[in-house]
């Protein structure tokens, strides 16, 4: 289900030239989406919530579109995340995730 993509501009680089660190993040990434008490789609979509909150548009975009892609995450369910951005974090990060959400599901 969740794919060994990495969006950090040097990740590609640390996997060729440093194995064992690369090797780590992979590990580290399966703890994190391991799906224990909440599944993936849960956690995608709260993966969202935060990058929405913190208002980086660039983690935004692209958790959207893999959430969309990989998971079927719906318009809709992307829009009940962002109300709950709206209420925590405010009208600026809401409005430029909407924007962002609009753009994915065009």
């Amino acid at each position: 289900m969740k794919e060994e993509v990495f969006y950090g501009k040097g990740m590609e680089r640390v996997k060729e030239e440093d194995g064992d660190l690369y090797q780590a993040i992979v590990a580290l990434n399966d703890a994190v989406w391991n799906g224990k008490a909440l599944d993936y789609r849960t956690q995608k979509l709260i993966a969202i919530g935060i990058a929405a909150s913190n208002g980086d548009s660039r983690a935004t975009e692209k958790q959207i579109s893999s959430a969309k892609n990989e998971l079927g995450i719906t318009r809709e369910e992307v829009e009940d995340v962002l109300k709950v951005v709206l209420l925590t974090s405010g009208m600026q990060p809401f409005n430029k995730a909407l924007q962002i959400a609009n753009k994915v599901f065009e």
